[in-house]
């Protein structure tokens, strides 16, 4: 294909890990946000899918997860950057040749561009995301214990919002918290 497109390309690949080390080299490239939060984000997306039944296509949302903080920036003190990067994120992303639905879905990471109706992938990166984030250090706060962040996810993140995938998140993460290993 001469046209190829890196949209073409890594939704091509079926492999999760492959995809991972596709955003490793494309943020060696490029200016785009990859860490090990991010990693971990899709590692834990993984785990949801698996364990659950939600009927969504998973190598789309596998690449969503990777790329939908593309512009996310490392300095959260800066609000109108936080309330912005997922809207610029999903601009990038169309330069890229990603459809205007997967463009959707990343912007709908968070709320802040108020884009409607929501995608039901986006309700599920939503989780991902906002539960993920809870659980993992940053400079200004220690990670949250897997049951304050729930109680967190539920009753303050997402509180009066409609997460069509909020009581089966719940119920999957109490369920792997049941797991003694």
């Amino acid at each position: 294909m001469d046209n190829e497109t890196f949209a073409d390309y890594i939704l091509a690949e079926k492999n999760w890990i492959k995809k991972m080390e596709i955003m490793y080299y494309l943020n060696k490239r490029g200016n785009i946000f990859f860490d090990t939060s991010v990693v971990f984000k899709t590692e834990l997306l993984k785990l949801f899918l698996d364990n659950t039944n939600l009927n969504l296509d998973e190598n789309l949302l596998i690449t969503a997860s990777l790329l939908c903080n593309c512009k996310k920036v490392d300095n959260f003190s800066d609000m109108n950057k936080v309330k912005t990067y997922a809207k610029e994120g999903a601009e990038y992303l169309k330069t890229l040749g990603f459809d205007d639905r997967f463009c959707r879905i990343c912007e709908q990471i968070n709320r802040y561009s108020g884009s409607e109706p929501r995608e039901p992938e986006a309700d599920v990166l939503e989780l991902i995301d906002q539960f993920g984030g809870m659980l993992l250090d940053r400079p200004e706060r220690i990670g949250f214990q897997v049951d304050e962040a729930l109680v967190l996810l539920e009753y303050r993140n997402l509180k009066g919002k409609n997460n069509r995938y909020l009581q089966i998140f719940k119920d999957f993460v109490n369920r792997m918290e049941a797991i003694k290993v």
